[in-house]
């Protein structure tokens, strides 16, 4: 016999003692249906899955956050960058938005009371707005639209000691032409580390003047920290422009030497700090190889900026001409040249961020 009396006929074969009262029988019938449908498994996701804290990219969209795809399609369809400036930009939002989701999961954990990371995201964030030309400011989007990586000799230098160095370079005869192509990358990365100086401090500028409006006695430590943080930001860039500036004098007078140690100006930069900071033998010497593999990027990174460039003339060219097949080959190369170019500034652009993040805190812990 069937335990409980149970025979294949189902409840009938219910013995009348063990049947449940009318109106709980009729409730167990209807809910039997419910209990008999397959209960979907239970999420493994800890509390840090990505299903529950972080917003999935939608098919079509460059970000998972909202707010970093809305800011890529106004600089794609209202700014007039180049093909790669626009990479450069979506590097940075590339990586405003990693920071700001591992923010996020900082913050659920209770790890940023004073919100001083969330302080420092805003700020970035501005920087990069005011950096773009994305922040509604006409003369910014001026800048931008004539992309200081992509100026020509034509374009000028910005800054009359820059021009006199350059002219007393070029005529000295102390060049090869390969000599005189680094020089002017060089020249180049001085003008931009000027500007990028001066969106900071106007950034800050700004910032300072909405603090002025805090009420709360509370707010103030968080104010004063957050103003400090970015004064001591300020010094930084503002001595980097003073070696660099050194730096353009001397080899403008001596030209290069023979055994220079690298010829990217962002790498150079940092060996530079990286022999004035507390780093031991063994630390400079790991660090020295580091920025060899850096440099080694930053070269593939301009080979395919340079590629990129090229293709979008190539397809401007082939749909003026109206020949389809053409436009649909150079469409899909170019499509390739740019999704690898996005790939490898972010690479880039992350690894000079880590770089710097070390040779700052090697000078800091010396000060």
């Amino acid at each position: 016999m069937a335990p409980w009396g149970l025979r294949s006929s189902g409840l009938r074969g219910l013995r009348p003692s063990l049947l449940p009262p009318p109106p709980l029988l009729l409730l167990l019938l209807l809910l039997l249906p419910l209990l008999l449908v397959p209960q979907p498994a239970a999420s493994h996701g800890g509390k840090y899955s990505r299903e529950k804290n972080e917003p999935q990219r939608e098919p079509g969209e460059e970000f998972r956050m909202e707010k970093m795809n809305q800011l890529w399609e106004k600089a794609r369809r209202q700014l007039q960058l180049s093909p790669v400036k626009l990479a450069e930009l979506h590097a940075d939002l590339k990586i405003q938005e990693r920071d700001e989701l591992n923010w996020k999961k900082l913050k659920v954990e209770g790890l940023d009371e004073d919100g001083e990371k969330e302080a420092k995201l805003i700020h970035n964030l501005n920087v990069i707005l005011a950096r773009y030309g994305l922040d509604g400011r006409k003369d910014a989007q001026m800048v931008h639209s004539n992309s200081i990586s992509d100026a020509t000799q034509e374009d000028g230098l910005g800054d009359p000691r820059l021009e006199k160095l350059w002219h007393k370079a070029k005529t000295s005869g102390k060049f090869s032409s390969e000599e005189l192509d680094k020089l002017w990358r060089e020249f180049l990365h001085h003008k931009e580390k000027v500007h990028e100086y001066n969106v900071l401090l106007e950034t800050l500028s700004r910032a300072e003047e909405s603090h002025e409006n805090v009420i709360s006695p509370s707010d103030l430590g968080h104010v004063k920290k957050e103003v400090y943080s970015k004064h001591s930001e300020l010094k930084d860039k503002l001595r980097s422009i003073n070696q660099g500036l050194d730096r353009l004098r001397r080899v403008s007078h001596q030209g290069y030497s023979p055994t220079a140690e690298f010829e990217e100006p962002r790498v150079i930069d940092l060996w530079d700090l990286a022999q004035s900071a507390n780093f031991t033998e063994k630390e400079l010497e790991s660090f020295r190889e580091e920025l060899k593999h850096f440099e080694a990027k930053i070269e593939k990174h301009n080979h395919y900026q340079k590629q990129l460039e090229i293709s979008h003339e190539k397809l401007r060219h082939v749909e003026g001409i109206g020949d389809q097949e053409h436009i649909n080959r150079n469409k899909e190369k170019y499509a390739l040249l740019e999704g690898r170019t996005k790939e490898l500034g972010y690479k880039v652009k992350k690894h000079l961020q880590d770089l710097s993040s070390r040779v700052s805190r090697a000078r800091h812990n010396e000060l």
